[in-house]
């Protein structure tokens, strides 16, 4: 029904769909880029709360906007995916990058990153999930380019 409505509605419809799925990935990924590049040690200067205050509603929001928009483009072309490869690829490192997510907020060290200096232990911990983190999103990111392609 979806796909229906949107492939009614003219070509201007998808364009603007993609152009929004962009929007949003680019706004997931770029605030996900800084604050996994702290995570792994990078601009240690910078308080990783600070950060995370600034990064991390602007992840949720662009992860928001991303995954409306390609629930969309997907229902709308559908039968075009059935077969590729790159779908197998990112949906995947998409559900590690948001079980990455769910780990990392209930780890005591990220709680203790407000509250005070993390111990080697606490930073190595946050440095292994941030690596985590940014492996899965550009394999996403990857991925989701690749898709146009196949």
């Amino acid at each position: 029904m979806l796909g229906v409505l949107v492939r009614e509605s003219g070509v201007w419809t998808y364009a603007f769909l993609n152009l929004f799925h962009i929007l949003g990935v680019s706004t997931l990924f770029g605030s996900v880029l800084i604050l996994d590049l702290r995570l792994l040690g990078v601009t240690r200067r910078v308080p990783i709360d600070a950060l995370a205050r600034l990064s991390v509603p602007l992840a949720q929001t662009g992860f928001a906007l991303a995954v409306a928009t390609g629930v969309t483009m997907i229902c709308t072309n559908a039968t075009e995916y059935i077969g590729n490869p790159f779908l197998l690829i990112k949906f995947p490192a998409i559900l590690v990058g948001v079980v990455n997510v769910a780990i990392i907020s209930r780890l005591p060290a990220w709680r203790a990153a407000r509250e005070r200096e993390l111990t080697r232990g606490e930073s190595r911990q946050l440095a292994v999930m941030g690596g985590i983190s940014l492996a899965s999103w550009l394999t996403a990111v990857a991925a989701g380019r690749m898709i146009g392609y196949w």
